[in-house]
């Protein structure tokens, strides 16, 4: 364990000197980033970053929901995220009545402000290696399960010990390099907010999927909540007697604008990565993954689109999950195709090959073979896994009997149903489920099964359905007129003693049977896992020592000095770089920002996702725009920067050498989405939305300008 300890912060000593906008860094060691960053022209120091003693910047960001970023921007709990962050919440105070999704919110004062059941945000107390905590007792002579089991107890007493009974106070324990290093991250949740502003999605989504992804991007992706605690300012549950939280710290807004080559760095919570896995597993994700998974979502997506446009109430059904399913699906096909041209797998296979050959005579000799041959082995079982998420799972009504077997049927045969969980499920299942929708999609699903799930390889079950009805069509036929689960009525007159109403149901055995099938896959896949993660966990280990024997010798790293930081996963990480345009093919470049023009530009009444709403062509015609303007009058929408980001970042605060807020994020460049694999300068770009643009739809189109006075401005 010594010697691990040791290798790591080596290498985490050797990479000061990395040049590129790579990494993802943990604010806890930002010290040993700040040189850099104070070079390329921050301000602050790493203690006005991340502090346990003192106020922080820290302290104004948070986890919000359970997969963005949000940011205070006042000392009376404003909170801003994206619009994409807030969609769910937005889309559930929907109806047709009261169509906030079309026509946007905006609370005009504190009563108006919206509750939303379920919401949370999490602040970070601390965080800390506890690697010498967590791998207490182990033995090098373990065997991987009983290690595993180790540092899951050791886990659960460290937690136990810090949150005690204390309901708001959560902490995790997460592995770092593959479980070469363990840290401890200790949150503060709140779950009393509410929903303070939006605009209409056709500026919050402008330009829809066609324009997600890619540059220029003049979507306004932001909405606006407000934190609410107890009078005593601790978290507590909703009560109309809450007060507005007042926070340790809350982000300075500048209105100085940005300009290119300006320094930027990104505080946020970056869900995952996977920068050092093996060429094999690359090969597979941008050849047989992505590709199908594309190609399965996009038969769904063509469908959502259709009943969409036909019906309002549906538009307003599907919407999230509508951008649930389209948000991948067009990041797979940027990541595919940046790895390809990027040709990442040649890279990665000549540096294996180097590596393999330094790696002779030592604990890491025939590592990268062997991972190969697990890549491959594991490659087998994921692809049919994929599939059934991408087509079994993707059957609504079969999903809802899975929720409902599971969270409502109690595994004693006699005992009675948990009414109030099916209650919810049920309400909540019904209020967004189209069935004409769900059965054409479960048609062209089954066949694409059909086509791409090789003979032997198929369930018995779907084989004998397929035949017996005679068509993927037939088939739906009889699963949707012959269940209860698409029956509102039915499943509303359910008692608790109805079990096997449940349960005797052929779309629950629809999903019984293909679940059962799919199972010794996913076993396997999860046992392959295993001993890959050993053999990652050794080889990340190799490749930092790798890197220093290149070091001593002064070759440098194969790589281009390649920096080693920790996988994204969902933690608190601070990435810096700077506002720069790039150039994605041959005689193309792209300027780094977007101005209210391009939207103008795009405006076409004729297609849903460009027809931006009237009061906005009138601000523009009249040119009416306020204070919220650039040098060249224009009033600037969003702008692009070489900050490395990833799913789980949108909505986090983009600061600038001051530490005041110039924009929040929302995306990266379609040629870049390969980041999470492979990170390359040229044309990784994160995109954000600019500040003033926030600044002037609050003023502009929400009328809610009485906003800016709880916030502070710096120019």
């Amino acid at each position: 364990m010594r010697k691990t300890l040791l290798i790591i912060l080596s290498a985490l000593t050797s990479i000061l000197n990395a040049t590129a906008d790579e990494g993802m860094w943990l604010p806890s060691l930002i010290s040993q980033r700040i040189g850099d960053m104070q070079a390329k022209g921050f301000k602050l120091s790493a203690e006005d970053i991340y502090s346990i003693n003192q106020a922080s910047l820290k302290d104004a960001v948070v986890l919000f929901g359970r997969g963005c970023t949000g940011e205070l921007i006042s000392p009376e709990g404003l909170l801003l995220t994206n619009h994409h962050c807030g969609y769910a919440q937005i889309q559930k105070h929907s109806s047709v009545e009261h169509d906030y999704l079309k026509d946007g919110f905006w609370a005009m004062n504190r009563s108006e402000e919206l509750p939303n059941d379920g919401l949370t945000v999490s602040f970070l107390e601390r965080m800390e290696d506890v690697t010498s905590v967590i791998l207490k007792g182990y033995d090098p002579s373990m065997k991987e399960n009983e290690r595993a089991e180790l540092v899951r107890r050791n886990s659960e007493a460290l937690v136990k010990s810090i949150t005690g009974d204390d309901k708001t106070m959560k902490a995790t324990v997460e592995a770092l390099y593959y479980g070469n290093q363990y840290f401890l991250f200790v949150y503060r949740e709140y779950s009393d907010i509410r929903l303070v502003g939006a605009p209409p999605s056709s500026i919050g989504k402008f330009g829809g999927e066609t324009d997600n992804w890619m540059w220029p991007r003049h979507t306004g992706d932001f909405s606006l909540f407000r934190i609410y605690a107890g009078k005593d300012n601790k978290p507590a549950e909703y009560s109309p007697d809450n007060v507005p939280f007042k926070p340790k710290k809350y982000f300075r807004i500048s209105t100085a604008g940005v300009k290119e080559g300006d320094f930027t760095f990104i505080y946020g919570f970056p869900g995952s990565t996977q920068e050092y896995i093996h060429s094999e597993w690359v090969r597979f994700i941008s050849e047989v993954s992505d590709p199908d998974k594309v190609a399965l979502r996009s038969l769904r997506l063509d469908i959502f689109n259709k009943y969409m446009s036909e019906s309002q109430a549906v538009r307003i059904q599907y919407s999230t999950k509508k951008s649930r399913v389209a948000n991948a699906w067009k990041k797979w096909q940027g990541e595919a195709g940046g790895i390809i041209k990027m040709k990442t797998v040649e890279t990665k296979k000549a540096y294996e090959k180097a590596f393999a050959s330094w790696a002779k005579g030592t604990e890491y000799e025939g590592l990268t073979d062997k991972i190969e041959q697990l890549c491959k082995d594991l490659a087998e079982h994921h692809y049919l896994v994929d599939f059934y998420v991408e087509t079994v799972k993707a059957f609504e009504a079969a999903a809802f009997a899975g929720m409902i077997s599971r969270d409502c049927i109690p595994n004693e045969n006699d005992a009675p149903l948990n009414m109030v969980k099916f209650r919810k499920l049920t309400d909540e299942f019904f209020k967004d489920y189209y069935r004409p929708v769900d059965k054409e999609c479960f048609v062209a699903l089954m066949e694409a099964f059909d086509k791409k799930i090789p003979a032997e390889s198929k369930p018995k079950y779907f084989t004998e359905q397929m035949q017996k009805y005679g068509s993927a069509e037939a088939w739906a036929e009889y699963l949707l007129n012959n269940t209860i689960y698409t029956d509102f009525e039915k499943m509303n007159a359910i008692g608790e003693g109805d079990r096997e109403i449940l349960e005797d149901d052929p779309v629950k055995e629809y999903y019984v049977k293909m679940t059962e099938w799919v199972i010794p896959h996913s076993g396997k896949a999860q046992y392959i896992t295993q001993d890959l993660q050993l053999a990652y966990r050794d080889y990340m280990r190799g490749q930092m020592e790798y890197a220093d024997h290149l070091a001593a010798k002064g070759e440098g790293n194969p790589e281009g000095s390649k920096a080693f930081y920790p996988d994204a996963n969902l933690t608190l990480r601070v990435a810096y770089g700077h506002i720069k345009g790039y150039s994605p093919s041959d005689g193309v470049y792209y300027e780094p920002s977007s101005t209210l023009t391009g939207i103008i530009e795009k405006d076409n009444p004729e297609i849903f996702d460009y027809n931006i709403p009237q009061n906005l062509r009138d601000i523009y015609a009249a040119k009416d725009f306020g204070r919220w303007v650039d040098e060249n009058g224009e009033v600037p929408v969003c702008f692009i920067a070489t900050n490395h980001t990833t799913g789980g970042n949108s909505g986090s605060p983009v600061i600038n050498a001051n530490g005041d807020l110039i924009g929040i994020n929302f995306d990266r460049v379609w040629e870049g989405t390969m980041s999470d694999i492979d990170f390359d300068p040229d044309f990784c770009r994160n995109i954000s939305l600019d500040v003033r643009y926030i600044l002037f739809l609050i003023d502009k189109i929400g009328n809610a300008g009485y906003l800016f006075d709880e916030m502070t401005f710096t120019e």
